[in-house]
């Protein structure tokens, strides 16, 4: 990562396993651990090339997808029912 652009996470009453769990989270979200696994091992030009247009061909469909449920061409997800709340 960059100078400028640094995560911070802040510990409250010394709860180290929230934050590790907002950590990850967090890096989750950057994409550090997907460019950690990705640099393992060294992938060829024409490697690189084919996953990169499948992915774009991944982020095509799925735009055209969400595209056509706002349009109500297809259903959208099904929507989970809220859990029924007991008060003690």
């Amino acid at each position: 990562m960059s100078e400028g652009n640094q995560l911070q996470v802040l510990v409250r009453d010394n709860n180290i396993e929230q934050a590790l769990r907002v950590l990850k989270k967090k890096l989750q979200r950057e994409g550090v651990f997907r460019e950690m696994k990705a640099r393992r091992a060294y992938e060829k030009p024409s490697e690189k090339r084919a996953r990169e247009k499948g992915e774009a061909v991944r982020r095509a469909r799925k735009a055209a997808r969400k595209l056509a449920q706002r349009e109500g061409l297809i259903p959208g997800p099904k929507r989970k029912a809220p859990a029924a709340r007991s008060r003690a």
